[in-house]
């Protein structure tokens, strides 16, 4: 299980890198709106700049920004121009009947498709089949559906297993630190984590109290 960093923002990757755990990035045109305006292009360079200033070879997925399926290979052609000197760059394509059109087409340009926006079972299945290297299901917006989004993921695992599909499971939209641990052992290939959630993921009050014991211990026996 590999987890993602769903981030744009170049300190809170940066202090990610350090850590060596992130296994790729993932942005999209929300997160890259929320930092300071330039051209989107600068931004993601500088995005690459880092991963490979601290040794990283991991993916980066960028998400085309347009509607439109003509736009959108014309879109994912300008993003190999301008990042294709990174090897692991995919483009993000949202799913849907159109949309299928655009991953069969990247895909026959050997161009790698991270097929987002996915909030069902058939969505997953069906983006996997046009060639989708990956399939992202958004974790707290299927639950907002009402639907059961761990099963969700479950299913979609077992299939792809089943058929020995090459796509990988992403899943997106945490909400909380249990939507990871949730996602992780429903058979998420990959879960994409908002910065904020990662020192939740290491601290705990037992740990801290465990730790205080220890050196205080140690430093009454120095003294």
């Amino acid at each position: 299980m590999k987890i993602f960093v769903d981030s744009a923002n170049l300190t809170d990757l940066e202090e990610a890198l350090k850590r060596g755990f992130p296994a790729g990035i993932t942005t999209n045109p929300s997160i890259l709106a929320k930092e300071e305006k330039t051209d989107f292009r600068d931004h993601i360079r500088k995005i690459i700049d880092l991963v490979q200033r601290y040794e990283y070879d991991i993916p980066l997925s960028v998400e085309v920004f347009s509607a439109k399926p003509k736009e959108m290979i014309c879109q994912a052609e300008e993003f190999v121009e301008h990042f294709g000197f990174y090897k692991n760059l995919a483009v993000k394509v949202p799913v849907g009947w159109d949309e299928l059109a655009v991953i069969h087409e990247l895909r026959k340009r050997d161009i790698r498709v991270n097929c987002t926006c996915c909030m069902s079972f058939n969505q997953a299945i069906m983006a996997a089949n046009a060639g989708a290297n990956y399939v992202s299901l958004f974790f707290g917006r299927i639950r907002d559906t009402g639907y059961d989004a761990a099963s969700v993921v479950r299913q979609v695992r077992n299939t792809f297993r089943e058929w020995n599909a090459p796509t990988e499971i992403i899943v997106g939209s945490i909400r909380h630190i249990h939507d990871v641990n949730d996602a992780i052992q429903a058979g998420a290939d990959i879960v994409t984590v908002p910065p904020q959630f990662f020192r939740q993921m290491t601290s705990h009050p037992k740990t801290d109290e465990a730790v205080h014991q220890f050196l205080t211990d140690f430093e009454r026996w120095l003294s």
